[in-house]
This record gives C-alpha cells, sequence and structure tokens, in this order.
C-alpha cells in the first residue's frame, strides 16, 4: 500500500497595516510565522514588508499600465505567488490604514493579484480590538475577489493592557493569544486547500 502524498506546502504571503519599528500587528505576524514553524508544517508564513512602495500614482506605471516601479513589481510578483494571505490590521479612524490600502491597491492595479485566493485577518487594539478595520477591510476584499476565512476572528484588547500581549519590541508573548492565532491558521490552511482542491 502506497503511502499518501506529502502535502505541498503553502505560501502565505503575510502583510502588516503599521509600518512602526514596534508594531503589534507585525509581532502578530512574526508569531504566526513562529506558529507555523511549529506546530503547521503545511503553512510558511512570509512578511511582505510595504514600508518602501510609493503611494499610489497612475503617473509612475508605464507601458500602458502594465509596468510599475520597481518596488511594486516585486510586491506584486510575492502576491501573485502566495497561496493565500494574512492581513494584520490596525484600526486608525474606524478603518484600515493608508499603508495596508496603498499596498492593497498596487497590487490591484492591471491584473488584479488577489484575485480567487483566500485570506484571514487579525487585528489588536482597543475595545474592539481593531474590528472595525477588520470588517472594512473584509468590505475591500469584496471587490477584490478576496476569499476570507469566516471563523475563527481574532481580536486582540491590547490597548489597555499592552504589556499583558506584547513586548517592547512588539513580540506577543501572551500564550492564550497565541493559541488563537494557531486556530485562525489553521482554518486558512483547510480553507486554501479545500479552494484549491475545488479548481483541480
Amino acid at each position: 500500500m502506497e503511502a499518501p502524498a506529502a502535502k505541498r506546502v503553502l505560501r502565505v504571503a503575510a502583510i502588516s497595516g503599521s509600518i512602526r519599528k514596534a508594531s503589534w500587528h507585525s509581532g502578530l505576524i512574526r508569531a504566526a510565522a513562529e506558529v507555523c514553524e511549529d506546530c503547521i508544517p503545511g503553512l510558511r508564513v512570509d512578511h511582505l514588508d510595504v514600508a518602501d512602495l510609493p503611494m499610489l500614482n497612475t503617473d509612475l506605471e508605464t507601458n500602458g499600465g502594465t509596468g510599475f516601479p520597481p518596488a511594486v513589481e516585486a510586491f506584486r510578483a510575492k502576491v501573485r505567488h502566495a497561496d493565500c494571505f494574512l492581513f494584520a490590521s490596525p484600526e486608525y479612524n474606524y478603518s484600515i490604514t493608508s499603508p495596508l490600502k496603498n499596498a492593497l491597491d498596487w497590487a490591484s492595479r492591471g491584473v488584479n493579484c488577489w484575485a480567487d485566493k483566500p485570506a484571514a485577518i487579525v487585528s489588536a487594539g482597543g475595545n474592539f480590538g481593531g474590528g472595525r478595520s477588520s470588517y472594512h477591510l473584509r468590505q475591500v476584499g469584496v471587490f477584490l475577489d478576496i476569499h476570507f476565512i469566516n471563523k475563527p476572528e481574532l481580536f486582540v484588547f491590547a490597548f489597555f493592557e499592552p504589556a499583558k500581549f506584547f513586548d517592547s519590541d512588539g513580540n506577543l508573548i501572551d500564550a492564550d493569544t497565541r493559541e488563537r492565532l494557531k486556530q485562525v491558521l489553521l482554518s486558512l490552511e483547510a480553507f486554501t486547500r479545500r479552494l484549491q482542491n475545488n479548481k483541480d
């Protein structure tokens, strides 16, 4: 009897909507990469840094809208080759941040690099844990044809007790939150494989 074929490792493109040095959201992405390395061999998390992307300006496009600045081209290629996405989305003024929106817009220009791929959202914040940004991101994802997992959701209520959840460098230190993050990643893996199998 033949052994079952090993599952292909899925590439998770992870994007933090915060570009500050000690960002909790970048910390959530680092924790996600550690969780996958330790416990979820079917996923590999790659952090896509959006700090160097220029603000979207169609004057920067070339070749009739099919050419982009080098940093944008590199970012779009990473999005295109990912199997799924993990968004760590802070909430600014009830919405998603400008760096995240800028990244979403650049990778949607011309050929939409986000289309027909699954994603998960995690967030940290105040009384709602950044939930408004997550729900706004879901709205944006409707037009971009991103398929978000519905459950579980991860909102970290860190604003009033940050030291309970993150250290001074933004690293996640709360074991319960790490376990909840693991469940999000397991759901993302299962959903991604299901969608890919439906395409075969």
